[in-house]
């Protein structure tokens, strides 16, 4: 009978009797070997990437360690109305050229690609388009991708050149188109063309851009702009910043100096040293300015403004109401922790209605919220004097009228002007940090308090100050809230009643 010997077992003999050694030690070096291959095969692929990056300045956009995270949130944003009001130097061009170039390329890594792209890019004159605007968007579009160039004066790669459009090759297999418009031209030139984005590099006339606005509109286009708001207080403070019209497509971000992670720290030092308050308002950190001033430049919608949430009961304080009939009536929901911190949570705020209305949708509003009432279900709240106040037009007051309705008005608010509007900046800007939080859906206030200006004699402008009025009312009882007090357990029960007996003694 032949023994059979397991598999690969007379190999190993074999292998040894030849003085080579057993077939597993072989198998380590080959497979050291193997692992050297694919290991020099990575090196020469990521080699071959890096000289490929190298000149593809669109693969190296924010692919390093050090990011721009502004730029990237704009890119992230799914909103048709994107605007980035930066200084100058902030970075707010870089990514308004590689959002066209995402585009046109069909390479978006956020959004929904398509082929056959049609875009314009609009400048404020033909000389800043070939200064900034089309040189931005040559510098990420690699010449292999370039199918043609149409020119508008000038010769293709010339310093002098103005293009007018660039047809790029689409990763679907398509063609995109890239045009370029200056605003200089005048509306006209902006009809009849069927457009998927726009991108508005600086402020536009608002002629212009509400042209652009009825392009994108058949193709549920992208209007997206970056500039540095040097005009002050224009249309687009209104449309953008406090989005007058409620749009829920609009979105936009500030972006300054320290946002931009690539400029040198001492220069930003030295630059900011050398200009006015004024200045550095709108060339560094973006923002509007007007010769008055805003009221309250401590407020800060990225840190004022949260998200919802539930507040416990016992953080429920008072309604505060600002009345109107042909004006708006602004009405609040306040809560105060027990760090005296205060939450505006909700916001009722309408023109053209009447008291029955108006008390109505208090009660919907504060039953929604399981607000607090008292014993016979009414609300409690504060409201300006001069509610209190009989008119020919009525045999009784508005704070009467409330009362009636199951809304217990007090009409004894404290209405000094500066003392409330410093009551206010207090909070914004606390000892320690905000004291002051807001809704996301309290959108009223919160574009009240971002278009507050000062106006002449060291007054505000009486202008949509509505909710603002009633927050000071409300902020100036000075609120506060103390924690409940824990009940006794059962020995701290023991040691009172003891302490009492032997105080009897």
């Amino acid at each position: 009978m032949v023994e059979r010997l397991p598999p690969g077992h007379g190999d190993g003999l074999k292998n040894k009797k030849q003085g080579r050694g057993p077939i597993k030690k072989r198998g380590k070096m080959a497979d050291k070997g193997y692992e050297r291959e694919i290991l020099l095969k990575i090196l020469e692929i990521e080699g071959e990437q890096a000289r490929r990056k190298q000149g593809d300045a669109l693969a190296r956009y924010n692919a390093g360690k050090v990011k721009h995270k502004k730029q990237i949130a704009f890119h992230r944003c799914k909103k048709r109305n994107r605007w980035v009001f930066g200084g100058n130097r902030s970075g707010k061009t870089e990514c308004g050229a590689v959002e066209c170039v995402y585009m046109a390329r069909g390479v978006h890594p956020y959004r929904k690609n398509k082929p056959d792209v049609f875009g314009w890019v609009v400048s404020l004159s033909q000389q800043v388009q070939r200064d900034v605007a089309q040189r931005k968007i040559l510098q990420y579009l690699s010449p292999a991708w370039i199918e043609e160039v149409t020119m508008l004066s000038g010769k293709r790669g010339s310093p002098a050149g103005v293009i007018d459009q660039i047809r790029v090759k689409n990763v679907f297999g398509g063609v995109s188109v890239i045009g370029f418009k200056s605003c200089d031209q005048g509306r006209e030139k902006f009809q009849g063309a069927s457009l998927d984005f726009v991108w508005f590099d600086e402020e536009p006339p608002q002629d212009i851009y509400e042209e652009c606005r009825m392009r994108v509109l058949d193709r549920a286009g992208d209007i997206f702009g970056t500039m540095t708001p040097l005009k002050g207080v224009t249309f687009l403070y209104d449309e953008i910043y406090l989005n007058a019209r409620g749009d829920p497509q609009v979105w936009y971000e500030f972006m300054e100096w320290g946002d931009n992670p690539y400029l040198n720290k001492k220069e930003v030092a030295a630059l900011t040293r050398a200009l006015d308050e004024k200045q550095l308002q709108s060339r560094r950190f973006g923002r509007f300015c007007t010769a008055e001033g805003l009221v309250y430049p401590e407020f800060d919608e990225q840190v004022h403004v949260i998200p919802p949430f539930s507040p416990p009961r016992e953080w429920q304080d008072c309604i505060s109401i600002d009345p109107g009939l042909n004006n708006p009536l602004s009405a609040h929901w306040y809560c105060v922790d027990y760090d005296g911190n205060v939450y505006v949570i909700a916001e009722h705020y309408e023109a053209g209605r009447d008291i029955d209305y108006h008390a109505q949708k208090l009660k919907e509003i504060s039953a929604r919220l399981g607000w607090h009432t008292d014993e016979k279900g009414r609300l409690n709240a504060l409201i300006d004097s001069a509610a209190g106040q009989h008119t020919l037009a009525s045999s009784k007051s508005v704070a009467e009228l409330f009362y009636e309705r199951g809304i217990l008005v007090n009409t004894r608010v404290d209405k000094d002007l500066f003392s409330g509007i410093s009551r206010v900046k207090s909070y914004l800007r606390g000892e320690f940090g905000p004291r002051l939080y807001i809704f996301e859906g309290c959108v009223n206030l919160i574009r009240e308090l971002k278009g507050y200006f000062w106006g002449s004699g060291d007054a505000p402008k009486k202008r949509d100050d509505h909710a603002l009025d009633e927050l000071r009312y409300y902020l100036m009882t000075k609120p506060h809230n103390s924690a409940p007090t824990k009940p006794l357990t059962d020995v701290q029960k023991d040691k009172a009643r003891l302490a009492r007996r032997l105080g009897r003694r």
